[in-house]
């Protein structure tokens, strides 16, 4: 695992010691993770400082300089193109792969990278700097400008220590809608997000610039189920197949669910003695142990598993915090950072089931617009009439908030997989809010650009753009750079989301099942157990806070 911080400078006089010392106090802020090698790059315009590995170097003469972390799985292919283009190779890094890949296609050379990575290009010669993010942004990169002075790091922590800066109260009244700050916002006024599936250039004297390269479509088409059971069952593989390369010792996560599972399976294939982790709480209906154990026992593998004492939290808590760097009110960090730490005692890769919910149709709550299909069918006069009785009925009478459901649009009443407060609430718990901050101010674009998909479609491109980015993917990486463990995720791959993209509302969610077409690619590759199994441990909907789904 590797992190960067890099600063570039519009003016040569603003360069000095006191920067350098700074570009290193804040390339040790992430070596509290990484303790391992730092290495440094000054040039007139350029400072920049990387620790972990060598994905850091320099390429053509020195004229350019390259930070990476993350990892390219397809870089083996990348390579030949790029020799049967006459480029000739010094090194195995990947690094030096996209350095050539870029000095032969320039900002073009993001469409042909798969992989989890957040990387920065500095070209001495045009004095431009060149940052990137992966499609789904499993990778984080945080960036500030100050004074013509432009900050990036992987890190947010090392970006606090620029300077004393303010909390942002418009991302304080986001959090208190979503339980994380949505992207591109942070917790700190100035300090940003690069999106997932954007690159950056900024050259000297100049405004940074952005571009999307990618993001989410859904082309539902109507396929034979067999052809497309056959499809996923085809793309899991091949994806978990590249996933798996490297010369470190792979691992993976395993759960009670089918997601991990399913990971565990195709993983076999490849090593038939890769070892699982699996943690669990001191307490009935809190752990996993059990059916996980049982799974591996299914699957003729070894399994680890670890319980968590209460002790062990609330002594841990304190770096689970620091290490999220922005609040998040997801209890599932809390094992995922046990499990992390675990398993880094034995491999130094693992794979995880990320991804497929948003992707197959996973969430129960994907079921709502066919329970509420009723209401389709009710003129809006009545549904006004209906709503002026549903407030006069006291809060918990049955049946009060399947009508209020039922009477709002989706627009209105969906926002993402969790939601905290509603504007109503948040106006009475926040000392400054802010009238123009509604929560729509995240939505609304999202939803402008699902016209003509269907509202569980719609519901799921909002959980990419919001939830997915901005809880599940944060805790993800950050609970495993915290024990410099790499974690992979194969459904979060392009190909994996092209084909799950064609399948239809129905392909996903049927008889009242979720991840329905993922089930049925599953079966006889995962224990019958696993298939029957729908519930969702260790997520935001175990929280209290998060189980209100209604306005």
């Amino acid at each position: 695992m590797t992190g960067f911080v890099g600063v570039i400078f519009s003016d040569q006089q603003e360069v000095n010691g006191r920067q350098e010392q700074m570009i290193k106090e804040m390339t040790s802020a992430i070596s509290q993770s990484n303790p391992k090698k730092e290495v440094y790059y000054f040039d007139e315009y350029f400072y920049c400082g990387s620790c972990g590995n060598d994905e850091s170097l320099s390429f053509e003469n020195g004229r350019y300089w390259i930070c990476l972390t993350g990892k390219i799985y397809n870089h083996l292919e990348i390579r030949q193109e790029l020799i049967d283009k006459n480029h000739v190779f010094s090194t195995d890094l990947e690094a030096e792969i996209i350095l050539a890949l870029y000095c032969e296609f320039r900002e073009e050379a993001v469409h042909k990278l798969s992989g989890s990575f957040g990387f920065v290009i500095w070209d001495k010669q045009e004095r431009k700097l060149f940052g990137a993010r992966d499609s789904f942004g499993i990778k984080p990169i945080y960036f500030l400008e100050l004074d013509d002075i432009a900050y990036f790091s992987s890190s947010k922590q090392s970006l606090l220590l620029i300077e004393n800066m303010e909390i942002d109260k418009d991302a304080v009244q986001h959090y208190f809608s979503f339980q994380y700050v949505p992207e591109p916002s942070t917790m700190t006024r100035g300090i940003r997000k690069l999106l997932p599936g954007h690159y950056f250039t900024k050259c000297v004297g100049q405004e940074m610039k952005l571009e999307c390269y990618w993001k989410p479509n859904f082309n539902p088409v109507h396929l034979d189920e067999f052809q497309s059971i056959n499809e996923i069952r085809d793309v899991l593989s091949n994806s978990v197949d590249v996933h798996m390369r490297g010369d470190l010792p792979c691992g993976a996560f395993l759960s009670g669910g089918i997601d991990s599972t399913i990971i565990v399976s195709l993983a076999k294939r490849v090593n038939p003695q890769i070892q699982t982790f699996t943690v669990g709480f001191e307490r009935d209906g809190y752990s996993e142990v059990d059916v996980a154990q049982q799974t591996a026992d299914k699957l003729q593998l070894d399994n680890i598993s670890y319980i968590i004492s209460p002790e062990e939290f609330i002594e841990e808590l304190p770096k689970i915090v620091w290490h999220l760097g922005d609040p998040m009110a997801d209890p599932s960090a809390v094992p995922l950072y046990f499990a992390a730490r675990e398993a880094k005692k034995h491999v130094g890769v693992v794979l995880s089931g990320e991804g497929a919910d948003e992707l197959f149709g996973g969430y129960n709550i994907y079921l709502e617009p066919h329970s509420l299909r009723f209401f389709n069918y009710i003129p809006q006069p009545i549904k006004v009439m209906l709503g002026k009785v549903s407030r006069l009925l006291p809060d918990g009478f049955k049946g009060k908030s399947f009508i209020e459901r039922g009477i709002t649009p989706l627009e209105q009443r969906y926002i993402g997989n969790a939601k905290i407060f509603n504007e109503i609430e948040k106006r009475v718990l926040l000392q400054s809010y802010n009238s123009t901050m509604h929560y729509t101010h995240i939505t609304k674009p999202i939803y402008d650009d699902s016209m003509g998909y269907d509202a569980v479609t719609k519901m799921r491109n909002i959980d990419i753009h919001t939830w997915l980015r901005g809880d599940i993917l944060v805790k993800a990486d950050r609970m495993s750079f915290a024990h410099s463990l790499e974690l992979r995720l194969p459904f979060l791959d392009e190909k994996v989301f092209d084909v799950a993209s064609k399948l239809r509302t129905n392909d996903k969610v049927r008889n009242n099942m979720t991840k329905y077409s993922l089930r049925k690619a599953a079966e006889g590759l995962v224990p019958t157990h696993v298939l029957e199994s729908t519930e969702i441990r260790f997520s935001c909907s175990n929280s209290p806070l998060a189980k209100r789904r209604d306005i």
